[in-house]
């Protein structure tokens, strides 16, 4: 068992509880970026019709990081320059795997479908029970193996999957390697040596400079003169950029980082892993709410059986890790008494 699953077994049921609902809810607001990206997507194709898939990705990840990071700051205010050594040590390696994962997803992305990103993109689940099992030297958890496989199997059925297009080129590689970065975040967070940073600042330098890198990208890539101010022109841009920012890269990123180390990373991982869920069930009413509103044309996506069984998968696999997690914790055992002292001669 590693140090994290060690800690999970430590804290009360109620704290337990609590971390989990925080993370389900950081889950939940990773959902609505789905179709909130699509969206900026298609917005800023009508404002830039001439550019391409990669510049309108910087254009959409560089400003949602950049103003993330600025929130924190301010929020911390002369709190932001005491940073320690330990908080600086595991904000960098956030901002490693949290810029490494996004840029090889989004590589792979324009040279694979959406339905087999997906897919392979949840391989994560598996990585970090086997990490744990190379670092003690002993077999994965079966509960954490089955759990995992549910997931894997959920988000292939949500996909509609098809085993035909999976060709593992150079999209397929990417996205692979992208999870083997998200993993090691996952991972990061939950090391107990990082264990009395400060959340807020650690999530202040990993959103910082995860957008500065993301702000070089998009201006090594930003058409020159004017045009390249144009999406800041349009009060959709911003009002979409703002919602990403608030919702999906402050609130998430803030509960993950303030309560993710209080679970292991191989339950973290598994619900994560209902991301695909809430993307899929907020896609059944956003998109039609939020276009209608910018006026542009995305449609909802419709309730099918796939999305009941897969959702149900999913479900299922972190039900079956959770209920084997909550095993009653003994009370700590007395010391027995001292022997009684012999009377002096």
């Amino acid at each position: 068992m590693s140090n994290c699953d060690s800690l999970q077994n430590t804290l009360q049921p109620p704290e337990r509880f609590r971390a989990r609902l925080a993370l389900v809810t950081a889950t939940a607001l990773w959902g609505v970026s789905f179709p909130a990206i699509k969206t900026s997507y298609l917005l800023m194709a009508d404002l830039l019709p001439d550019a391409g898939t990669r510049l309108l990705t910087h254009y959409v990840l560089a400003p949602r990081f950049l103003l993330g990071g600025l929130f924190f700051a301010l929020w911390l205010g002369r709190d932001m320059w005491r940073i320690t050594r330990r908080e600086g040590e595991q904000g960098a390696w956030l901002v490693l795997f949290l810029t490494g994962g996004i840029w090889l997803q989004n590589e792979g992305l324009h040279e694979t479908s959406a339905s087999v990103s997906a897919f392979l993109t949840q391989f994560f689940v598996i990585l970090i029970p086997l990490w744990h099992a190379l670092r003690q030297r002993s077999r994965p958890e079966n509960r954490a193996l089955l759990a995992s496989a549910l997931v894997l199997a959920g988000v292939a059925i949500l996909g509609r999957f098809d085993w035909t297009a999976l060709r593992f080129g150079r999209g397929e590689t990417l996205t692979l390697l992208s999870t083997i970065f998200f993993a090691g975040q996952i991972v990061c967070l939950s090391e107990p040596r990082y264990a009395k940073n400060n959340p807020v600042r650690v999530c202040m330098l990993m959103l910082g400079g995860t957008g500065i890198f993301f702000a070089v990208m998009l201006a090594r890539q930003a058409p020159a003169g004017a045009t390249a101010w144009i999406p800041m022109t349009s009060p959709g841009w911003w009002a979409l950029t703002l919602s990403l920012t608030l919702l999906c890269t402050v609130g998430a990123f803030g509960l993950m980082n303030r309560w993710q180390p209080k679970i292991s990373s191989t339950e973290a991982g598994l619900i994560y892993g209902l991301e695909p869920v809430f993307a899929s069930l907020l896609a059944l009413f956003l998109p039609g709410l939020v276009s209608s509103a910018l006026g542009i044309h995305y449609a909802n996506e419709a309730a099918t059986f796939t999305l009941f069984v897969g959702g149900a998968l999913i479900v299922a696999a972190n039900v079956l890790f959770h209920r084997q997690s909550e095993a009653p914790i003994p009370p700590p055992t007395a010391s027995p008494p001292p022997p009684p002292a012999k009377p002096c001669p």
